[in-house]
């Protein structure tokens, strides 16, 4: 039995089949690359997105003898696409989820009782439909990365979405059972142009695009297939992924968190999933700046030729000699929202040289998620005990190393560099029987390595540092960091 996922990123667009061992066997890749054509506009081709992602499944899927046994989905979440319903074709480009264009909408709203952040999917359909049809006279359908992959693999069958992106809409009731009426009546959101939804894990569509029509039976956003990928499926489980930013979900059980938006402590209530009856909630923690700490280095600075040499040249020193670095070149993220916090480089001397600066990147970034695991334990009530990672940076032992001692846990390396793929067949397999239940999914899980935090490490020493470090970083444009979605 095999699994075809179709990965639908920010970035690029994935296509793999993984085996009932949960294993990628084959896949192949194509970058697609938003488009910015103004400061804080991220827009893309939502057509091209799609037939980019059918492409490559015949592709992979040409690899194959026999047929494969489902179809499972992830993908960017939030960002928002209209399309015509008789048409099937985009009315506009659609708006990628770190577009800006609707802060100003936001802050109006803000002021009316309705928290959005601009992030997030309602505010940016409003904005395509005013532009589009401000009278509201056209049969439009609106949806998330995933719903509009399904339309089209479906050949217009199926207007669907899960609960795991549905419920960061924005568009969502608190107790995540239904569309919140009260926020489509203000947006001017027809309840009709939204899709069905539909379980995490069961049965969506038959992808009709593809050979043999194999059933759609797992659909997730990124973060939370890439939680159970690494087979994050019990309370108390936790991964971070760490892409261009670092998300870290855990999961807290089947029972609403009393939150309805952001935590005490900057972290937001998610569903994990949907699978018949039970719903898995968790939390989620963000740090807005992860990988491109590393690209600075290369692309802007060019101290490292490549990600990897960063380990390397980071190895030449056991020590930062006192320099610490703030990752907050876009503002922090939990548990401290200050969109105005910039990056910042503390302790420079005469002696400091290229060994220490690229650790000090590394270890700040390290820093930066100690602190989501601390706000999400907080928020959460949870214990986190271990930590699972994947993501490019998971690949970076000084930077894992340092993960651990800052956070006083063991760190597991995910066995593959993306779990996200695996966890949307996880999901499909699920379904189809290729797994019996979540014990079965938990039995999945092989780290590639789990490193222990140094037990002469000065933890309490180097927080607090951190922590002081943090406040200089803290409120460098003002009127950015007023901002409070």
């Amino acid at each position: 039995m095999a699994i075809l996922v179709l990965d639908v990123g920010t970035s690029g667009v994935r296509a793999a089949i993984v085996g009932n061992d949960a294993r990628i066997v084959a896949d192949a890749y194509r970058e697609t690359l938003p488009d910015c054509p103004a400061a804080g506009l991220v827009e893309f081709d939502a057509a091209a997105y799609a037939d980019t992602a059918i492409g490559l499944a015949e592709d992979v899927l040409a690899t194959r003898t026999t047929a494969i046994d489902a179809v499972g989905i992830s993908n960017q979440r939030a960002s928002a696409i209209v399309w015509d319903r008789a048409t099937g074709r985009p009315v506009a480009p659609a708006q990628g989820w770190q577009d800006l264009r609707t802060l100003g909408t936001c802050l109006v709203l803000q002021a009316e009782g309705f928290r959005f952040a601009p992030n997030q999917t309602a505010t940016k359909i409003a904005d395509i439909w005013d532009s589009v049809d401000p009278d509201r006279t056209r049969d439009l359908c609106v949806g998330t990365p995933d719903s509009w992959l399904i339309w089209c693999l479906s050949g217009g069958a199926a207007h669907v979405t899960d609960l795991s992106n549905a419920a960061i809409t924005g568009l969502m009731r608190a107790d995540a059972i239904d569309w919140d009426d009260a926020v489509l009546e203000r947006l001017r959101i027809p309840r009709a142009s939204l899709p069905r939804i539909v379980d995490s894990s069961g049965f969506a569509a038959h992808a009709s695009r593809l050979s043999g029509a194999p059933p759609i039976c797992g659909v997730a956003g990124d973060q939370q297939a890439s939680l159970v990928g690494q087979a994050a499926v019990r309370p108390g489980l936790a991964k971070i992924t760490f892409g261009t930013g670092g998300m870290l979900d855990v999961c807290t059980g089947t029972s609403r968190p009393s939150d309805q938006g952001r935590a005490a402590t900057g972290t937001f209530p998610i569903v994990c999933w949907r699978r018949g009856d039970e719903v898995m909630w968790g939390y989620e923690a963000i740090m807005l700046s992860a990988g491109t700490n590393v690209q600075w280095l290369r692309d802007d600075l060019g101290i490292i030729a490549d990600a990897a040499e960063s380990a390397a040249v980071a190895a030449q020193c056991d020590s930062t000699d006192g320099v610490m670095y703030v990752p907050a070149q876009l503002g922090l993220g939990t548990p401290r929202w200050d969109y105005g916090a910039r990056g910042t480089l503390l302790g420079l001397t005469r002696g400091t040289g290229r060994a220490q600066v690229v650790r000090a990147v590394l270890e700040g970034v390290a820093h930066r998620g100690a602190d989501l695991i601390d706000a999400a334990e907080s928020d959460s009530g949870t214990r986190i005990e271990s930590l699972r990672v994947d993501g490019g940076m998971a690949a970076n032992r000084v930077f894992v190393q340092a993960l651990a001692d800052v956070s006083g846990r063991p760190i597991e390396i995910a066995p593959v560099k993306d779990a996200t793929s695996v966890g949307a067949a996880l999901l499909a397999g699920l379904e189809v029987g290729l797994w019996d239940g979540w014990d079965d999914i938990a039995g999945t899980w092989e780290p590639a390595a789990v490193i222990d935090p140094t037990p002469s490490f000065d933890r309490i020493g180097q927080r607090d540092r951190w922590g002081a470090a943090l406040d200089r970083a803290a409120g460098w444009f003002g009127e950015l960091s007023a901002l409070d979605f």
